[in-house]
């Protein structure tokens, strides 16, 4: 419970930063970047290089990312347009309902659940799962739906740029080599930067208003309910034929589908024109939610499986 405390208070004090201009207004921007060049990299890094990939359950967690925003195609943007809703907002919702937050806030929880043994399988969700579906799948859905083009070369430029899938693909080079201790050691203390400099990233750019709750319920209501409820409940169904229930990777799985919309995401979103506003009260209002319901819905996966 200390490892979660402490997400709930880097939250508070990003929230407390931003309401008595502590930081300044870049200061979210940079706790970011530190976070995408530095403490996700490493993370990245460590892991899989120490990371047994002897069985298939600890190459499951990959096809999540994938089979959600699927999931999220054929339920969550269907819907939106019946209700008649925007193509804009249908598309916000698409993006941020089928993309979750499987690394700032997902490895914050999962390691104040489950330990640094969580991580490596969070890492998989993260990077060869979210980051990538969010850069092809997700960019792409979000061009179309916009009227913009984006080239695949353009596309896969993105990708290889990024700096956690570049630590992904050095981790995977260097296996079959021995880390040495320090740097094993410098990895691990600058990994420990995450969850401090994340959440409080995140809590620095919560943005709420009941006017705008209001406003935007039913789309809301749509869009957290497949995200926090729905998509946990499809990664059971589809996984516990497969896995171990009372096993760690079915555990990570079933968390990690349960996580806040990303980020990543609604800025995507945003950037596209599609319901900015909408967007950012997905992540804003999904991000505090998750941080109760996601060790809830841990509790109930220990009582399915005693």
């Amino acid at each position: 419970m200390g490892k979660l405390g402490l997400v709930v208070f880097c939250l508070l004090a990003g929230v407390l930063a931003r309401r008595f201009r502590v930081f300044p207004d870049s200061a979210a921007s940079a706790l970011n970047r530190f976070v995408i060049y530095f403490s996700l990299p490493a993370i990245t890094l460590r892991q899989i290089h120490r990371l047994d990939f002897g069985g298939a359950e600890n190459l499951a967690p990959i096809g999540l990312a994938w089979l959600l925003f699927a999931a999220a195609a054929l339920v969550v943007y269907p819907l939106a347009r019946a209700q008649g809703w925007s193509r804009e907002t249908a598309g916000a919702l698409l993006l941020t309902a089928g993309l979750g937050n499987t690394s700032f806030v997902g490895f914050a929880l999962l390691e104040a659940l489950h330990g640094g043994a969580a991580l490596p399988l969070g890492v998989l969700v993260d990077q060869p799962g979210t980051f990538l579906a969010m850069a092809t799948l997700g960019v792409g859905a979000a061009t179309w739906l916009s009227g913009r083009r984006l080239t695949p070369l353009a596309m896969l430029g993105r990708v290889l740029r990024f700096p956690p899938f570049v630590a992904l693909v050095l981790a995977f080079l260097l296996r079959p080599f021995a880390m040495p201790p320090a740097v094993d050691e410098a990895l691990e203390r600058l990994g420990f930067t995450l969850v401090p400099l994340a959440l409080t990233a995140v809590g620095l750019e919560l943005r709420l208003s009941r006017g705008a709750l209001r406003r935007e319920a039913r789309p809301l209501l749509l869009g957290l309910g497949f995200k926090l409820v729905l998509a946990p409940l499809l990664a059971y169904a589809v996984y516990a034929p497969f896995l171990a229930k009372d096993g760690l990777p079915f555990r990570v799985i079933v968390l990690e589908a349960a996580m806040a919309p990303m980020i990543t995401a609604g800025i995507v979103a945003s950037e596209h024109g599609l319901r900015p506003d909408l967007a950012s009260l997905m992540v804003g209002v999904g991000i505090p939610l998750s941080i109760a319901w996601v060790p809830f819905v841990d509790f109930l996966l220990g009582r399915l499986a005693a």
